[in-house]
């Protein structure tokens, strides 16, 4: 059928309007997915709200998103298989902190961590937070409960704090809330340390405190990080009084935890050691008993010139005021290394000693006897091999002696737990799924 001259005109027209009603369609559907995210969307087509209202909203709320949308959510969940060889009992495991007596000979849920962050960025007057939360039940053991509020639940706030830039000189990092503590080799997080089982030193530190903390670079070596907070150990807003006073009571203000770290890092260009780092410490304040502690600490870590072997120590020294006014005595020293085997497979051991008064592993044979200092040998062989992704999975085997009384073993149940061995060994499988 042949169209006639005079329908040109029209038929133009109408085919430009078409065209340009699809490009203005297509233009409102790209605008619409940038503002509008897919559940919205989905919601829109099955008419159970109007993206207008919802463009009206998201016009009002867009600086609190822009915000929101720089917070990354990570985390990962802890779990862990644990057998105690030899049928002396489980009742006791001295200075083991997180696969005593109540994991083993079974299946653990160890802990699961989340965590919401808004890093610095390189902006003069950078801020951000981080929050990590735990639940399971390392959060008991890690004691980080509010003041007056209990704790032995499975709920635990790790970190908690608000983090600043102030720019004098080369940048000064401030922290204010709850964070870790500025001293020891190994670390509260699983995932961050090479063996699955925590050393005798982690056991004699503290874990968090509440207060604020600085953080300025010297050099391009030399970083300080030192703070103020209100108890010696974990207890978020917990206060303490003096030793004559009450636990848990409004000391004064001089009452508080005083810390401080130096850490030197090596110069890359150094040879064989370049990069390695060396970190002194020390941590002085009441604890909630209310005992007065200080400990010291010094670690380093390195490499070597063999490939794929890396060394490191660490060395805690802890005095505090028990109670019963006791004084405690207790230090520390660990060597570790690690070889990567290959793709997949590294090898991580560890050698441990401790020595104390009694007080701090009792003797459990004369209770209450201060008769003898303790001392304790452990060695340490873990395993860590790579097969699924955001995976660690880890075989550890370790054995703990005891050089002086009899401090293993025993059944669980009783009192003094009834201990009559001086060596404990235990297998671990240990996965971790990161995220």
């Amino acid at each position: 059928m042949r169209i006639p001259l005079y329908w040109l005109g029209p038929v133009a027209a109408v085919y430009c309007f078409l065209e340009y009603t699809n490009k203005l369609q297509e233009e409102q559907l790209k605008e619409l997915n940038m503002k509008f995210n897919q559940w919205t969307l989905a919601l829109a087509s099955a008419g159970m709200v109007s993206l207008g209202s919802i463009a009206q909203a998201d016009d009002a709320t867009h600086n609190v998103l822009s915000h929101v949308s720089k917070t990354t959510l990570s985390g990962y969940v802890d779990t862990s298989a644990i057998w105690g060889l030899g049928d002396g009992g489980n009742g006791n495991f001295p200075g083991r902190t997180n696969d005593g007596a109540g994991r083993v000979d079974g299946f653990n849920l160890n802990v699961v961590q989340l965590t919401l962050e808004k890093p610095l960025d390189d902006s003069e007057w950078a801020s951000g937070y981080r929050v990590d939360m735990w639940m399971g039940p390392d959060s008991q053991w890690l004691g980080n409960y509010s003041a007056f509020g209990g704790g032995g639940n499975d709920f635990s706030l790790k970190q908690a704090y608000v983090n600043v830039n102030a720019p004098v000189g080369n940048g000064i990092d401030i922290k204010m809330g709850v964070f870790d503590t500025v001293i020891g080799y190994e670390t509260a997080n699983s995932p961050a340390n090479n063996n699955f089982s925590r050393s005798y030193g982690f056991s004699i530190e503290p874990f968090q405190h509440t207060g604020i903390l600085a953080s300025y670079q010297l050099t391009d070596e030399l970083s300080f990080t030192g703070g103020v907070a209100n108890t010696f150990n974990s207890g978020i807003n917990d206060r303490v009084d003096h030793p004559f006073g009450l636990a848990g009571g409004g000391g004064s203000e001089s009452q508080k935890t005083y810390m401080g770290a130096l850490t030197y890092e090596v110069p890359e260009d150094a040879g064989v050691l370049g990069g390695a780092t060396i970190t002194a410490g020390i941590v002085d304040g009441l604890a909630t008993g209310p005992e007065e502690q200080t400990n010291y600490y010094v670690g380093a870590t390195t490499g070597t010139p063999i490939d794929g072997l890396t060394l490191g120590f660490g060395f805690d020294y802890a005095d505090s005021l028990a109670s019963g006014f006791v004084d405690i005595d207790a230090w520390s020293i660990a060597g570790y290394a690690s070889y990567q085997l290959n793709d997949k497979a590294t090898l991580h051991g560890r050698v441990d000693y401790i020595e104390s008064d009694d007080f701090l592993f009792a003797d459990l044979g004369t209770p209450g006897v201060q008769d003898e200092d303790n001392e304790l040998l452990s060695l340490t062989a873990t395993l860590d091999y790579k097969l699924w992704e955001n995976v660690l999975s880890r075989l550890e085997v370790r054995w703990d002696h005891s050089l002086e009384g009899d401090l293993f073993g025993g059944t669980s149940g009783t009192f003094f737990g009834g201990a009559d061995d001086d060596s404990v060994v235990t297998i671990a499988l240990n996965a971790v799924y990161n995220f």
